[in-house]
């Protein structure tokens, strides 16, 4: 009597075809987003810089306006005490011209320093030629401003704002595709892998709107 054949095992499908699908795909999104990591970054930086800048430049310009308004106003009080000494008789006959002579001189000093004072608040170019009257390494012209500086730096900090946010969802997408990777159920493979695809799509629209309102400045 022939002995009965034995049912053959049931053999699990081969899945390594699928599984290696899925990482070449997760490593190519990986490495599309990484790359897009890697220009925000560069842009955040050279930004970032930039607003650095512009903030101590301001900081520079208010102090040296300050100091343009202490000097007008020394300036002022001398010219209202020698106004009042002329007012009041206190001077004598023969020294009357040379009184007014002063004055004159510290009108023409204050009407100066309001001229200097306007042009580091709004910069040579708001000014016009006939209102420049800073110098900066012996030429004129080149006062940008405190406002236009406000400007600049409000534009700077929006942008800056916007590269933050790029950055974060970038970096949450890099963290969510490494996941992906190490996970043995595909359906969970698949949910980070599309949470991954998600964030990095986030993070790739704040950097290009980050660069739209940069490049504003020109």
């Amino acid at each position: 009597m022939s002995a009965s054949a034995e049912p053959a095992p049931n053999v699990p499908a081969n899945d390594d075809g699928g599984d290696r699908r899925f990482e070449f795909l997760a490593g190519l999104t990986l490495a599309v987003f990484a790359a897009v990591l890697a220009v925000v970054d560069l842009g955040g930086g050279k930004y970032g810089d930039d607003e650095i800048i512009g903030t101590n430049e301001k900081a520079s310009l208010y102090q040296w306006y300050q100091s343009k308004s202490i000097k007008q106003s020394l300036v002022e009080q001398q010219q209202g005490l020698l106004t009042a000494l002329l007012d009041a008789g206190a001077v004598a006959p023969s020294g009357v011209e040379t009184i007014r002579a002063e004055i004159g001189a510290a009108d023409t000093e204050v009407k100066r320093y309001d001229a200097e004072k306007k042009e580091l608040l709004l910069g040579s170019a708001a000014v016009g030629p006939e209102g420049q009257v800073l110098e900066v390494d012996g030429q004129k012209g080149q006062i940008v401003g405190t406002k236009p500086w406000e400007v600049t730096l409000a534009t700077l900090g929006a942008a800056g704002d916007k590269f933050d946010l790029s950055t974060l969802w970038l970096q949450l997408c890099l963290v969510l595709g490494a996941v992906s990777l190490v996970l043995q159920e595909q359906r969970l493979k698949n949910v980070f892998y599309g949470a991954m695809v998600v964030g990095g799509v986030v993070g790739t629209v704040y950097g290009v709107l980050a660069f739209q309102v940069a490049m504003t400045l020109g």
